[in-house]
């Protein structure tokens, strides 16, 4: 039995073997260049210290106000809930829900999981990992945060109160409140973390089960002559990465190490990544388009669409911030809709041209897609803490629901779409 390691890359399905990394380095594919594997040796009990840390300010960011707001003596002062309740009460529960499920649902379950694993671990005969009658095994708890994890937008929410900060210095005194430096504290704990868990360590840690990645040198020498797993007749588990047994006449395979239920492709990629697209391009049009915010005032009420916006700070002289709301709010959506329309009709095409660089386009469009709640984040904070009677009030406006239904669906679309698909044109061609 050797202990050599054979895994299959996850966007282009290249069975490799595994290789020690350099001290903090990285080992990437050899044919599409995605990351396989760093160099971490993650400290275990540092990262549960951080993340228990986190937990704590996290409670503290959301029971004190984020900013506190003086107009003409009167005070204005919500916390990130009562923001979203503003919102719920003018009727605006889409945006109300798509902002607690992503800057408090979300990150809450992340911080949860992350420190029930890191205790399993620590303690692992409190957490026993094979018992069916336990409802949170670490392994199933594992496969939330997997999925989770792109839905938590922390660091997004720190870059949306300080442009929402620079719009009220215009018409307000502005104090920053308790709560904005506690979320700026969890945004910095939480990229800390995440930085030094890897989740093929944690798999091995948390799981005793061996599959076929740890089978006898001649098997491997069999899957490694086939190039991918799928013409070896395997497939490679998608929520733990290991290579599990050809499929043969089991109607439900399942991973042998996390139970997932086994795919050689996701099902129903292309048709399920094509309606997301088309509903974000029919969504697209109303959301640049109709007011995402109306100010009312007492001498007029303008309506603000995302673009307006953007000039609005451009002339105020935020011209950092107004650039930044340009790319996150115009640029990223439009890129996203374009490259995922190229990507799925080049795969629909039994395309074989540039395969490199079209994986590469949606390793770029995994990193970007969730800065464009950038500005569902900062209409939030002024529907919240604008509402002075007579004197100005600012509510959202029925583009930010059309906005906010095209960045979930953005990012529904390429989490859809199999980057592998893009090479199985390939492996037909060479035969």
């Amino acid at each position: 039995m050797s202990k050599a390691t054979l895994i299959a890359c996850r966007e282009c399905d290249l069975l490799q073997w595994k290789v020690s990394p350099p001290d903090g380095g990285r080992v990437g594919c050899h044919r599409c260049d995605a990351a396989l594997y760093r160099s971490r040796t993650a400290n275990h009990d540092r990262v549960l210290a951080l993340t228990v840390a986190a937990a704590i300010l996290f409670v503290v960011a959301n029971l004190f106000p984020v900013v506190e707001v003086w107009v003409k003596g009167e005070l204005m002062e919500s916390t990130l809930a009562g923001a979203a309740s503003a919102l719920y009460t003018e009727g605006m529960w889409p945006i109300a829900g798509l902002v607690v499920l992503t800057t408090i649902v979300m990150p809450s379950v992340h911080m949860l999981a992350v420190i029930y694993l890191l205790l399993s671990i620590r303690v692992p005969l409190l957490f026993p990992t094979r018992r069916r009658a336990l409802p949170l095994r670490p392994d199933i708890v594992l496969r939330l945060l997997q999925h989770v994890a792109p839905w938590g937008m922390i660091e997004v929410l720190m870059l949306a109160m300080l442009i929402a900060l620079v719009k009220l210095q215009h018409v307000a005194t502005v104090v920053p409140g308790v709560g904005l430096c506690s979320f700026g504290a969890v945004a910095v704990l939480l990229t800390a973390t995440t930085a030094e868990l890897d989740f093929r360590e944690l798999w091995v840690r948390l799981t005793r089960t061996r599959t076929s990645d740890s089978g006898p040198v001649a098997e491997k020498l069999r899957l490694r002559a086939q190039k991918t797993a799928a013409r070896a007749g395997v497939s490679a588990c998608t929520d733990c990465g290991s290579l599990c047994a050809p499929f043969g006449s089991i109607p439900r395979p399942e991973c042998q190490r996390c139970s997932n239920v086994l795919h050689v492709r996701k099902p129903r990629s292309l048709t399920r990544t094509w309606a997301f697209l088309i509903a974000a391009i029919v969504l697209y049009i109303p959301a640049v388009s109709l007011p995402v915010m109306v100010t009312q005032t007492l001498f007029r009420t303008q309506s603000d669409t995302i673009l307006s916006g953007v000039v609005f700070l451009w002339t105020s002289g935020s011209w950092s911030l107004a650039a930044i709301v340009f790319i996150a709010s115009i640029v990223v959506p439009m890129l996203k809709i374009f490259s995922l329309a190229f990507l799925a009709g080049s795969v629909q095409l039994r395309s074989t041209l540039i395969p490199k660089q079209r994986t590469h386009n949606y390793r770029l469009l995994e990193r970007i897609g969730r800065w464009s709640m950038l500005d569902i984040y900062v209409i939030t904070i002024l529907a919240a803490l604008v509402q002075f009677g007579s004197i100005a009030t600012i509510n959202a406006g029925p583009g930010a629901i059309a906005f906010g239904a095209v960045v979930v669906l953005t990012m529904l679309a390429t989490l859809s779409f199999d980057p592998r698909l893009i090479w199985d044109a390939v492996e037909t061609e060479r035969g």
